[in-house]
């Protein structure tokens, strides 16, 4: 039992669908709210009677309170979420990409944490911190044991506070601490290089407030590193999601302006909209358009779209626009299959509401509500076939998640996924340890990546052979 639930926590990192938010900070007027059913607020009240009076210990009246709020959105479905003080403020800081930390983005390998990458002029990378360098202490606590997320907490924390880290070297055989002081670090969500004459990688992690700036400066550099690009791969793997108005721009910078990038469809009137690739539809108030600086030669360069399982939500509305429009060739594994969209109503300074207004379709009025975007050409994760994607979570898997009309449970998935989880937890077992990573994303050994550029050079490319369609999209009946 013990095993599975370290597979679980192993497989997980990644596929969880971020927000796709946009934020609303009005409140609601009163008169929206209609006849409101009193027997019922009667027993909560006689509910919160009781337990104040009688349960074992003196509870605190306003997390009771609280406690409701969120037991009542909870219910709803996967995304709908109460925020408290703590929580808002981590979402503000997700959605932002800023935070108060040392600046790494990092993985984990053999039970301890991994940088991938200190962020360029971060105390982190101040302080000398290399891609590869494993840490094995933050203070006082050793990182084995240690999930990521509590590994990031112990590391984040107020500003100008120092964290010691104890790092182990591989490349030099050597152990060392170094002490770092916490600063506000902005998260860069793209990434981006020329990989070889004429082809470069473009990778979006997250969509962010300020995603489609470094979307641009990053073209920008490639461009500027090689003029004549002959092919273009935009890495949407593992992007969870974000902001909507970064999905619709990341796709105008590959579309005309007059080309349908997203439609939504809910009980509000605002929630019924189209989103075209054009700036008023990406724009926030007062700002001028950095798509401008793009050169044009982008809008027709080959382009490749890779996904996979921990696609999710404002990734599969890019990947969905680009795929309609037959502007790029998807590739790689069936996105996660998040089709609703969420708005943050904002209750006071510190708490606020996030709750599921809409679905959203793709140009030709596909749902992709716990199906996802099927790739035109599937992928396994390396050469070897598949380590990890029949053990992943999609938007299908999580309990009470909108459902479709015509869904059924999937038993085959289910009993591939219990047999993946046996075959790794035996290799698991013979190995004494966790299987070999995956190579990180846009190296030499990335084997999606070295596919995409076969297919923008014409080369023979190497399809899954195994990968099946899980859940097939379907047009859109309302």
């Amino acid at each position: 039992m013990g095993s599975k639930l370290k597979v679980a926590g192993l497989v997980s990192i990644g596929a969880v669908a971020g927000a796709l938010a946009t934020m609303q900070l009005q409140a609601f007027a009163r008169g929206a709210l209609g006849p409101l059913p009193l027997e019922e607020l009667q027993q909560l009240a006689q509910v919160f009677g009781i337990v104040k009076q009688e349960y074992v210990e003196p509870v605190d009246e306003k997390k009771l309170i609280s406690d409701a709020i969120g037991g009542m959105v909870q219910g709803l479905d996967p995304h709908s979420q109460y925020f408290d003080k703590k929580s808002f403020k981590e979402f503000r800081e997700g959605t932002s990409g800023r935070f108060v930390g040392v600046g790494i983005e990092i993985g984990m390998e053999d039970g301890l944490v991994k940088v991938v990458s200190p962020i360029e002029g971060s105390p982190a990378f101040r302080a000398g911190l290399k891609a590869g360098d494993l840490i094995t202490k933050i203070d006082d606590t050793a990182v084995k044991g240690l999930s990521m997320d509590q590994a990031v907490k112990r590391m984040r924390g107020e500003p100008n506070t120092k964290v010691s880290l104890q790092i182990f070297r591989k490349a030099e055989s050597r152990t060392f601490p170094v002490t770092i002081t916490r600063e506000e670090i902005r998260v860069q969500s793209v990434r981006g290089k020329v990989i070889e004459p004429g082809y470069a990688w473009l990778r979006v992690s997250q969509f962010q407030d300020r995603t489609v700036e470094d979307f641009v400066r990053k073209v920008e550099e490639v461009y500027k590193a090689d003029p004549n690009l002959k092919g273009l791969v935009l890495d949407l793997r593992n992007d969870p999601g974000g902001l909507l108005e970064g999905a619709v721009a990341i796709s105008a910078a590959f579309l005309p302006s007059d080309a349908v990038v997203v439609t939504t469809n809910g009980q509000l009137p605002d929630s019924k909209a189209t989103f075209k690739a054009a700036p008023e539809n990406y724009l926030r108030r007062g700002g001028s358009d950095p798509l401008r600086r793009l050169p044009e030669a982008l809008k027709k360069v080959p382009l490749v779209v890779l996904v996979n399982e921990g696609s999710a939500s404002a990734s599969e509305i890019v990947a969905g626009a680009l795929q309609d429009h037959k502007r790029a060739t998807v590739m790689g594994a069936q996105t996660f299959g998040k089709g609703s969209v969420q708005t943050v109503r904002q209750l006071t300074a510190d708490t606020a509401l996030k709750i599921t207004t809409a679905r959203y379709y793709t140009p030709s009025g596909r749902s992709i509500q716990a199906r996802g975007i099927v790739p035109d050409v599937l992928l396994d994760e390396t050469a070897d076939g598949n380590v990890f994607a029949a053990l992943r979570m999609r938007e299908a898997d999580l309990e009470k998640h909108l459902s479709t009309a015509d869904e059924k449970k999937d038993e085959a998935r289910e009993k591939a996924r219990e047999e993946a989880r046996k075959k790794l937890e035996e290799q698991m077992a013979k190995n004494q340890g966790t299987p070999k990573p995956l190579p990180e994303f846009g190296s030499a050994e990335d084997f999606p990546l070295v596919q995409a550029l076969n297919q923008l050079k014409g080369k023979p490319v190497m399809a899954s052979k195994t990968a099946v369609i899980e859940r097939k999209a379907e047009a859109a009946t309302n």
